[in-house]
Formats: C-alpha cells, sequence, structure tokens
C-alpha cells in the first residue's frame, strides 16, 4: 500500500485544486486500490503540527474548475525554518516526525519558490517529495511555465482593457498595478496583451523622467490618454543604486499606500494631467483556473505520479520546450526565474514603442 501526502503552500492561485485533482486521479488509475491519499492542511503549518486527513477518491472530482485550494495554505517563511522557536519547536523536525508517523511514501508539494526551497531542505533531510511549480509571477527557474500565471493574466488583461475605455472617454492617464514583487513577468505579459504604453519592471529600473517624455510625446501626438502597467515591485533608478538595506529603509519611509500610488505622485509633479490609479489586487488570484492551466495541471499532476510510480523522487515537474521533464529540486531551490532587458518579450514591447522607463 502506498501512502501519499499533498499540501498546497504560500499565496494561493487559480490551478491548485485542478493540479491536485490530476494528482489524485492519476495515483488511483495506476494503483487503484492499493494507493492511499492525505491531504494536509494549510500548507508547511500542518505538516508542523500533524494536520491532515484521509482524502477518498470523490474528494478529487468536481474541484477542477473550482479556484482557490480545498486543502488550505499558509506562508511559511523558509528563512525560518531552521529557527526553533519560544516553545521550543524545531519545524523541520516535526514535519519529518509527521511524515514518519504518517507513513508516507512521498509527499507532493504544491507551491512557488519558498515552497520548493523548504521541499529541497526536506529532501535533503532524506524525505521523498515531489514539487509542483505554482505562482501567478511565473518566476521559478527550470520550468518554462508555472500554473498560475495565464489564470492571473487573462484577469489583470481584463482590466487594462476596461481600463481602456474610461481612460479613453476622459482623457486621463491611468496607471494599473500588477502583482510581482521581485520579477515582471506578469506585468510584461498584461502590458503587451493590454496594449499598456509604458511599463515598469523590477528588472528595469525606471526614470521618471523617461516616463513623463513618453507622456510628453503621445499628448503631442494627439493622443488624450496613456496606460501604464507598473509592477508592485517596480523601482527607480535612484533606488536601484542602493544599498540593501538603505533600500529597505526608503520603501519603509514611503508614505504612499504602494508604488503606483507613488508613480503617480511622481508623474504629477512633473505632467499637468488628469491621473488614476487601479490597483486589483488579489482579484488577480482569484477565479476558475483558465483553459489552460486547467490542461497544465492536469499534464503536470499526471506526471507528478508516474514519477512516484517510478519512485523517482527529488524534483519538481516542469515545463520545458512544452515538454513534461523533471528537474531536481537542488537546481530549483534559491534561484529566481527573472525578466532578461535583453529579452523577446521587452524588444518586442521596444519595437511597438513601448516606454519602460528607462
Amino acid at each position: 500500500m502506498r501512502r501519499i501526502g499533498i499540501l498546497t503552500s504560500g499565496g494561493d492561485c487559480q490551478g491548485l485544486n485542478s493540479a491536485i485533482r490530476a494528482v489524485g486521479k492519476a495515483l488511483y488509475e495506476r494503483f487503484q486500490n492499493d494507493v492511499e491519499i492525505y491531504g494536509i492542511q494549510d500548507g508547511y503549518y500542518g505538516l508542523i503540527e500533524g494536520e491532515y486527513k484521509k482524502m477518498e477518491p470523490r474528494d478529487f472530482s468536481g474541484i477542477l474548475t473550482i479556484g482557490g485550494t480545498i486543502l488550505g495554505t499558509s506562508r511559511q517563511p523558509f528563512k525560518r525554518m531552521r529557527d526553533v522557536d519560544e516553545n521550543n519547536v524545531d519545524k523541520v523536525q516535526k514535519m519529518k516526525d509527521t511524515y514518519m508517523k504518517m507513513g508516507l511514501n512521498c509527499l507532493v508539494v504544491l507551491g512557488g519558490n519558498g515552497t520548493h526551497k523548504t521541499a529541497n531542505l526536506l529532501s535533503e533531510e532524506g524525505l521523498n517529495i515531489i514539487g509542483l511549480p505554482k505562482t501567478i509571477d511565473n518566476d521559478i527557474w527550470g520550468t518554462d511555465m508555472t500554473f498560475g500565471f495565464y489564470s492571473a493574466l487573462n484577469v489583470i488583461t481584463d482590466v487594462i482593457d476596461r481600463i481602456h475605455t474610461t481612460a479613453t472617454s476622459h482623457g486621463r492617464v491611468f496607471i494599473v498595478e500588477v502583482m510581482g514583487h521581485k520579477v515582471g513577468w506578469l506585468t510584461l505579459y498584461a502590458g503587451l496583451a493590454g496594449g499598456a504604453d509604458v511599463i515598469l519592471l523590477p528588472e528595469i529600473p525606471y526614470d521618471i523622467d523617461s516616463v513623463v517624455a513618453e507622456l510628453n510625446k503621445r499628448e503631442k501626438s494627439g493622443k488624450k490618454f496613456s496606460i501604464i502597467a507598473v509592477a508592485e515591485g517596480a523601482i527607480s533608478k535612484e533606488e536601484a543604486a542602493l544599498k540593501k538595506k538603505e533600500f529597505k529603509q526608503r520603501r519603509a519611509e514611503m508614505v504612499q499606500p504602494s508604488i503606483a500610488y507613488r508613480v503617480a505622485d511622481e508623474i504629477k509633479e512633473k505632467f499637468n494631467h488628469e491621473i488614476r490609479v487601479c490597483v486589483p489586487g488579489h482579484f488577480q488570484r482569484g477565479g476558475s483556473p483558465c483553459p489552460y492551466d486547467r490542461v497544465f495541471t492536469t499534464r503536470i499532476g499526471t506526471s507528478a505520479a508516474q514519477l512516484i510510480s517510478e519512485n523517482k523522487y527529488g524534483y519538481m515537474v516542469a515545463l520545458q520546450n512544452n515538454e513534461i521533464v523533471p528537474v531536481p529540486l537542488s537546481e530549483v531551490a534559491g534561484k529566481l526565474k527573472c525578466v532578461s532587458p535583453g529579452s523577446n518579450e521587452v524588444v518586442t514591447g521596444r519595437e511597438l514603442g513601448i516606454c519602460f522607463g528607462d
């Protein structure tokens, strides 16, 4: 009898349930009655605290189109995983104890960068781990795509589409803030898909004078409105020159609620025009997964079941050149897949005349 655990960790997104479904249904198809699947509640927290439940085949039905995660999730920062807390709790040891108590043959972990760091840690501690790449940021190293990205892209592109009509009607500058603290894939793709005039990414520090110059250029050419797509982690050239500690201090002192409002204030000082800010926030994470993510999660979920059947552990299931392949967790953990200023997507944007603020 094989005993498999599943958990979802970190921020939620579309496609988690469809991935859970694919893993479960594929395992039952392969092993029939010779497998037991356990859902661990609220991510690594549940693994630490021993909160889990046995899942039945019916639990994997009817969840393909449902957003969020039926298992619940939580954020357990990797940098504090080795810390022993005030109650003398060794989190890593407790996770190992829960794994052994459950008698698991494998733990399937669905999550982003921090989740995969911990997954690799547990793998190095001797547990059988398989990871599935989840994040709307699409910033996990070793895979061309993460599930949740295209679903969130659909949402934010729809927002920009709708902003276009009101911006055009009133002749306004609209700043749309897109999720993405460290990488700008979602902002870049949404900006391209939504026809943004300016795209500001964490990887390309901006000069507000360059942004204002673009707005003036558009106004002089008779275009009365402009759309700016800005990643929530966008930084100015001045900030990029700061040391890490100085940068954190500068951001801590920022009086605006988010970067979009700061950019709006910076523009107002140099450009006499009506400016509005739109922050869709967690709308981007919510709702049903798009068809692409349903298919993608089905592919990687069934591939995870195949790896389990072959007793191949210590891998993340990835997409490379449209093929599903296993990538060692040790190669994934601790790396970010960032937007290169010379990437085809950025070059394409520049060819269209899109301003990247530099």
